[in-house]
């Protein structure tokens, strides 16, 4: 069953009030896993069985994303507020210093709480960050034309395509490698989830001048790439090797840009290893 914790960040305006959805299953130390821009928490529901027989996981629903509203007035969703809402929210579940994985701006995201030492480990797949201006500018391009194409799909339409694995292709083959292992329910949920997140346009006007250019030095990082990633290429890892040269670059065969769905095993099994 999923719950909602609220807390306050400090604005420009003063204290304001945070709220963030959330899911806890599971025993052992915490992992606290963090989505990418315009998904939801259930993209980590591919793993989240298998992460639990070992860790406590907790699957958060970004900031104007999922079933978390959006920020208040005030308050961007830049990189210092998300690093004070994310410190936050562990503060208030009782998590001290938990392990974090992230794939894409949550990847991102894990990597800056890396690196203000406010975790144990981080494991990130496929992060933003670490693309060349030309990199970001396609990724940026391709996430609005998701964007734009999920707000125009009459939920109807969206539902008959979702049964087929064509259809569930059509609508999903950026971001998986293997879309018609998704279920149509779970194709559903996140087309109307991208459709419907307040904090897209937010969000990605604050990636614009994002670059990861910092080491994580002091605590153990795995980075993991899909080796068929369409969205942020896989050359992206290499970078990220290069600025954070005691990370764990790991080629993730057969895998798109959320990696969780294409092989559920193999991305347990990096998130797991990477949080010992």
């Amino acid at each position: 069953m999923s719950a909602t914790v609220s807390f306050e960040v400090t604005s420009s305006h003063g204290p304001q009030t945070v709220s963030l959805s959330y899911v806890r299953a599971g025993r052992g130390e915490p992992l606290l896993l963090l989505h990418g821009i315009g998904h939801h928490r259930q993209a980590w529901d591919p793993v989240v069985d298998i992460l639990a027989t070992e860790r406590e996981v907790i699957a958060v629903d970004l900031p104007g994303f999922g079933a978390s509203p959006a920020l208040p007035d005030g308050l961007l969703h830049d990189l210092p507020t998300m690093n004070a809402a994310l410190a936050a929210l562990c503060a208030e579940l009782g998590l001290d210093r938990p392990h974090v994985a992230g794939n894409s701006l949550g990847g991102l995201l894990a990597l800056e709480l890396g690196r203000e030492k406010l975790v144990r480990s981080v494991t990130a797949l496929s992060p933003a960050g670490f693309w060349s201006p030309a990199e970001r500018r396609y990724a940026f391009g391709v996430l609005l034309a998701m964007r734009r194409l999920a707000e125009r799909m009459p939920p109807p339409l969206v539902e008959r395509l979702a049964r087929s694995a064509a259809g569930r292709a059509a609508l999903t083959s950026t971001i998986y490698a293997r879309p018609g292992r998704r279920s149509p329910e779970a194709v559903v949920a996140e087309t109307l989830a991208l459709a419907g997140a307040p904090g897209f346009a937010g969000t990605l006007r604050a990636g614009t001048a994002v670059r990861f250019t910092d080491d994580v030095p002091g605590i153990p990082v795995t980075i993991a790439w899909g080796a068929r990633d369409r969205l942020l290429l896989p050359r992206q890892g290499v970078r990220a090797k290069r600025t954070i040269p005691g990370a764990r670059l790991i080629r993730l065969p057969g895998c798109g840009h959320v990696p969780m769905n294409d092989d559920p095993a193999l991305v347990a099994r990096v998130l797991l290893d990477g949080s010992r």
